[in-house]
């Protein structure tokens, strides 16, 4: 009956604790960021492919701009659906600053729960506050829509969301610093793919506890539409080795290879965002890519 009594006690100590360390951490009301600008915001917007995973699937042209949701992710846990993320109640319209700057910097809804890393708040935590204020100004001005697409959750036990929290605090990693001897263009680069571009997300692989791995940044990972790899965007030989850089910005802009190919799957859409952003920009995550160090295939 004693060991009984003392397992129990334990039990729920460990609950106790569990549940402490698993509490959202939000951001202090003086870390809120506000008064963004709409017009720098839009390029916030399309740096940060907003319109890939929240345009209804299917739209095209100025359709895509009215953010509906309804696309489904597929993940290694199970599908996701995209929700609605226009200036609608049954998007994000009713959403103060501390509730959008929160589900970006901190994945952490306004209700209190966590998100899942389905939406890459894992990359755009590393955004800075300006850019978070002007992206939601920008959203604001974009078309209203009433859609509420289904919202099937994960599978249990992955559906329950408290334990993301024990997720974010001892399983998430950092992406590496930005290179050693940097210059601005590398600099800029470096933000741009860690934060906007959110391509770790899909262009490293994961560790054991589907946390992105920074000792393979970027060397490629398995494709999580399902089939094939995403492929090694590093300097090494089996990766961007023999290109110039010139030839990586104009990837983001076209969608052509050096040698006449063009990027298909989820890579479209991307360079459907990135052909929107400014040439420098585009210029600058090439620099970056060419910056960092080689990591050859496994």
């Amino acid at each position: 009956m004693r060991t009984l009594l003392v397992l129990l006690v334990v039990l729920a100590a460990g609950g106790a604790a569990a549940w402490f360390l698993s509490a959202p951490q939000p951001l202090a009301a003086s870390a809120v960021p506000t008064g963004g600008d709409a017009a720098r915001g839009e390029a916030v917007f399309w740096a940060g492919g907003c319109a890939a995973c929240h345009a209804a699937p299917g739209a095209t042209g100025e359709a895509k701009l009215t953010l509906a949701g309804g696309l489904t992710l597929h993940t290694p846990l199970g599908p996701i659906v995209a929700p609605n993320i226009s200036p609608s109640p049954a998007g994000i319209g009713d959403w103060s600053d501390a509730d959008f700057a929160n589900a970006v910097l901190r994945g952490i809804s306004p209700d209190g729960t966590h998100y899942t890393p389905a939406f890459p708040w894992t990359s755009y935590r590393n955004m800075r506050p300006g850019d978070v204020a002007d992206l939601r100004a920008y959203l604001a001005t974009l078309p209203p829509s009433d859609d509420r697409p289904d919202a099937a959750g994960l599978p249990f036990p992955f559906g329950w969301r408290r334990p993301i929290g024990l997720w974010k605090r001892f399983a998430l990693t950092d992406p590496p610093p930005v290179p050693q001897g940097a210059d601005e263009a590398v600099t800029r680069g470096h933000y741009l793919t860690v934060a906007l571009g959110h391509c770790g997300e899909c262009h490293t692989p994961r560790t054991v506890l589907m946390a992105m791995d920074p000792s393979r940044w970027l060397a490629g990972a398995p494709n999580p539409d399902g089939d094939g790899t995403v492929p090694n965007i590093t300097p090494a030989r089996a990766g961007l080795a023999d290109w110039p850089a010139a030839d990586i910005a104009y990837l983001l802009e076209s969608g052509f290879t050096p040698d006449f190919d063009s990027v298909g799957g989820s890579m479209a859409p991307v360079v459907d965002n990135w052909s929107h952003v400014d040439g420098a920009d585009r210029a600058a995550v090439a620099a970056y890519l060419k910056a960092i160090a080689p990591v050859p295939a496994e």
